[in-house]
């Protein structure tokens, strides 16, 4: 990890941002003197940054700064975070989630700070979202919150963040490992979708997410091999075997959507892989008719809306 230090609160921000990406700070009192160390690591979907400084400051996330999810231990002090649904404080005992696009401010409280944290990019969130829920992630998750480590399932997601922290942490292990590193990144995001409340906690108590019908996942295998086509529900009811009833209802109790919404969210999900993969350079145009968009016009309307960004703006973000 490397280890910057100082007493210039602005050369503190520019120290963070290589951890929390873009942000804007201001001090609370500027009279006071600042001591304050500053460690991090990064790489593409996972950093660390263990933060020492005297408090007294607060932070917005700039808009151009992709999105993560962090999760702070605060070892010393409170951190408060507002602008959400409720405000939620971190203190020690606490594990601290943040997505640093949905709250307004962030506020260290002055007097002596220590904090320690991971931050997972939006990607391995996404992805573990959609592995659980089978369909992409659209809109908010609502999931910053104060952890009490004591209860079990932030017990289990902390023993996880420890190992991680630990094993990257001065030259750990788990640098010599990226693969056991890649997979322990999936599981906290795993663990984080299907074991943290957030918004869309109660569907995986429903029964739109137990194994689906036969007919149902030939359905889907014909929509994911067919995918690039302009397939007709009929079409894809006639390779289940099942009528276009029957389909629609299978797919509406098991995936909580029709097929024909369900195959638009995969074709989206699809372009979205492919704008954030930093090795493909194909038009935007090109990948509409990959994956089966036809109407370029309305395309981007149709991908902001589930996405809540612009295509370009997604590719910017790689």
């Amino acid at each position: 990890m490397q280890t910057l230090k100082g007493s210039s609160f602005d050369e503190m921000v520019a120290a963070l941002t290589q951890g929390y990406g873009s942000f804007d700070g201001w001090r609370l009192g500027r009279d006071e003197p600042l001591d304050w160390q500053v460690n991090f690591w990064a790489n593409e979907r996972l950093s660390l940054v263990t933060n020492r400084d005297n408090g007294g400051w607060c932070a917005r996330t700039a808009s151009e700064t992709p999105e993560t999810l962090s999760l702070v231990l605060t070892r010393s002090g409170a951190i408060t975070v507002s602008g959400l649904s409720r405000e939620v404080v971190g203190t020690p005992g606490k594990l601290l989630l943040i997505n640093n696009h949905e709250p307004d401010i962030i506020s260290v409280a002055p007097g002596y700070h220590l904090s320690e944290s991971l931050q997972l990019s939006w990607a391995a969130i996404a992805q573990a979202y959609a592995a659980a829920f089978e369909a992409p992630l659209v809109g908010r998750l609502d999931i910053g919150q104060a952890l009490d480590l004591q209860e079990k399932p932030t017990n289990l997601l902390n023993m996880l963040w420890q190992t991680i922290y630990f094993g990257v942490k001065d030259g750990g292990p788990l640098l010599q490992c990226p693969i056991a590193l890649s997979n322990l990144t999936e599981a906290m995001a795993d663990l984080i979708i299907r074991a943290v409340p957030h918004a869309h906690s109660h569907l995986l108590q429903k029964k739109i997410h137990l194994i689906s019908p036969r007919h149902v996942r030939r359905a889907i295998d014909f929509m994911q091999m067919n995918i690039s086509k302009p397939l007709l529900i009929r079409e894809v009811a006639e390779a289940a075997e099942v009528s276009v009833r029957a389909l629609e209802i299978g797919f509406r109790t098991f995936k909580g959507r029709s097929p024909s919404e369900f195959l638009r969210e995969m074709r989206l999900m699809s372009v979205r892989n492919d704008l954030l993969d930093s090795g493909n350079n194909e038009p935007l145009s090109k990948l509409c008719l990959k994956w089966g968009f036809f109407h370029f016009g309305r395309f981007s309307a149709t991908y902001q809306a589930a996405f809540g960004e612009k295509p370009s703006e997604t590719r910017r973000r790689r």
